[in-house]
């Protein structure tokens, strides 16, 4: 058997290279094995680890020095309150998305919906981390979590089980092409927003997660500009729609929104400071 405190430095050393984060990587995957968190491992760094648990630790470290995502090798990422289940399905939640839950629940709280009105769409849910999200933190709203890809959607559905939310449905569509003559009260999305070229796609947890839902053509764009086009359509009277997008992309993004007749355009920035999500309500 080995210590603790040793199999840590193992696995930093091995991960030094591959990882900017190898210190953090190691306490997370260890932590995963064990079912113990960061602050507990710092201080039991003389436990002796079994030989079960070091071979466990160390096949984790090998998916880790080949480039897979943390969140990938463990299934499960933390996204607003709760731990979210995840598989190359579905994008990685990251925590500059949060600020999607944020304002949609700041909407919420600051206006007087009637009780027909309290509807929310999130279109391309994915894992569900910003549908699940807002269906536990408003619990009188209808929730209506719309993904493409049935795989993504499976692992949705698991993880609104998991939480225990029940004011939420999940549809297969393809955007707004399944949703008949819906109006919600709030539409928000986290498309696909990078390019189709842009080089980071080599690089990185990029290179596991699942391309269609990261792409949208040459700009980045394409995907943004047919639901911002499409979603005055599926809005109520005073209705927002919420886009979350590149750091570079606010300037377009507002246009679009502008050239399609919204009105209180304005950008929010994230935890980083960057320009992030795009909002606009409709007469």
């Amino acid at each position: 058997m080995i210590k603790l405190k040793e199999l840590l430095r193992e696995g930093q050393i091995q991960l030094k290279d591959q990882s900017p984060s190898a210190a953090e990587d190691c306490e997370i995957l260890l932590g995963q094995i064990l079912s113990k968190n960061s602050a507990w491992l710092i201080t039991h760094g003389d436990r002796l680890i079994t030989s079960e648990q070091t071979l466990a630790f160390r096949a984790h470290l090998q998916r880790r020095s080949a480039g897979e995502p943390v969140a990938y090798i463990i299934g499960q990422r933390a996204f607003w309150e709760h731990h979210f289940e995840v598989n190359p399905s579905v994008l990685i939640p990251r925590p500059e998305s949060e600020i999607l839950v944020e304002l949609v629940v700041q909407i919420v709280s600051e206006q007087a919906f009637t009780s027909e009105s309290q509807s929310i769409a999130d279109l391309g849910t994915g894992s569900g981390a910003i549908a699940i999200s807002l269906a536990h933190e408003l619990p009188q709203t209808d929730i209506i979590a719309v993904d493409v890809s049935v795989d993504a959607l499976a692992v949705a559905r698991r993880n609104a089980d998991n939480i225990g939310v029940t004011n939420i449905t999940f549809i297969e569509s393809d955007w707004f092409s399944q949703l008949d003559e819906q109006r919600f009260s709030i539409i928000v999305t986290n498309p696909p927003y990078i390019a189709t070229d842009d080089p980071h796609l080599a690089r990185g947890d990029l290179r596991f997660e699942p391309i269609d839902a990261l792409t949208a053509g040459p700009e980045g764009i394409d995907d943004i500009h047919k639901i911002v086009n499409q979603s005055k359509a599926y809005l109520q009277p005073l209705g927002h729609l919420l886009v979350e997008h590149g750091f570079e992309q606010g300037a377009a993004v507002r246009k679009l929104f502008s050239d399609a007749g919204f009105k209180d355009i304005a950008t929010h920035r994230d935890i980083a400071g960057l320009e992030r999500v795009s909002c606009g309500s409709i007469g």
